[in-house]
């Protein structure tokens, strides 16, 4: 029974241009699967409140389906796509802002341009932060360049999700391995190695405010806490970081169940994070809104640490 209330923010919507981006994964979903997947993208009524009030999910932040503008190599029509995105979400989440709420979709092209972006959606449409797909076209956020948009976030308190995207590379280990590229590996790979750039590149403590947020039960990254402080100490490569690497998962750094509902791993990341650091989400449509309810609810939890994974956490965090 779904009787704890939740707020889930991995949560997707889609419109026609941005599907084109989106064949680049699913093309290889079984046809009936990838047709319900674009119904479901494209509803914000019917089907996706009928799953939310199953599961006692009171409020969600919905955000772009991937790729989206991060895959767009012509940096004008990326702004501008982004821009429509933003308005059309803001008109959708009018009609049921007690339900609804918005993430940026931004183009990362030009760093100053997403900050204004940013800026425009949080303080007009009241959007509560920005979820960004990976690199854009091969560039990653840890690069002085972004300092610009890092800033206007910590400035703004809108946390960033930091969402996955397809390898800028293909590694040579995985060049003939498919079915370990994408969402079944790859992807966590390449998203926590990007959040590692952001770390070790030093952008916490340039900007010790900012909030990132992980999917996928922190893409691997929680469990590598201590080997990560370990190894770094001995192999530094002339690197140096205000705190522990470990430390910056309690001050910058904040993971999400989405995708995955194992009671040992939601166990291990709040061990190795704390309660606070650990919060609730689905990932619809791409995974189930039952099973991810019926999860969390049966999880080896006390009462008040539910709580905070299911919504207390996200109230903080987001401000509502």
């Amino acid at each position: 029974m779904n009787t704890t209330p939740k707020i889930a923010f991995e949560e997707h919507f889609s419109i026609p241009v941005f599907s084109e981006y989106a064949k680049s994964f699913t093309q290889h979903l079984p046809p009936a699967v990838r047709r319900d997947l674009l119904t479901r993208l494209d509803d914000f009524d019917a089907q996706r409140m009928a799953d939310m009030d199953a599961g006692n999910v009171q409020y969600v932040i919905l955000s772009q389906s991937a790729p989206g503008m991060q895959a767009e190599p012509d940096v004008k029509l990326a702004q501008r796509h982004a821009a429509e995105n933003n308005d059309f979400l803001a008109e959708r989440i009018a009609r049921n802002p007690r339900r609804f709420g918005g993430f940026a979709h931004l183009a990362m092209h030009e760093p100053a341009q997403a900050a204004r972006e940013l800026e425009r959606t949080v303080r007009g449409h009241g959007f509560k932060g920005a979820l960004i797909n990976g690199h854009t076209c091969g560039r990653y956020y840890d690069d002085r360049a972004f300092d610009a948009f890092w800033a206007c976030a910590e400035a703004l308190e809108a946390p960033i999700y930091l969402h996955p995207a397809n390898f800028s590379a293909v590694p040579a280990l995985l060049q003939d391995a498919p079915v370990l590229q994408g969402a079944v590996f790859g992807w966590s790979v390449e998203t926590g190695g990007h959040a590692l750039r952001l770390l070790f590149g030093g952008v916490f403590d340039r900007f010790p405010g900012l909030k990132l947020v992980l999917g996928h039960m922190g893409e691997f990254l929680p469990f590598m806490r201590w080997r990560l402080d370990s190894r770094f100490e001995a192999y530094p490569h002339g690197i140096t970081l205000k705190k522990k690497p470990s430390e910056y998962f309690q001050s910058n750094i904040f993971v999400t169940t989405s995708g995955v509902c194992s009671a040992p791993a939601l166990v291990g990341a709040i061990g190795e994070m704390g309660a606070q650091n650990v919060l609730f989400s689905i990932d619809y449509p791409y995974e189930s809104t039952a099973l991810a309810c019926e999860f969390i609810e049966q999880a080896p939890l006390d009462d008040a640490t539910r709580a905070l994974v299911c919504h207390g956490n996200a109230q903080r965090l987001f401000k509502l």
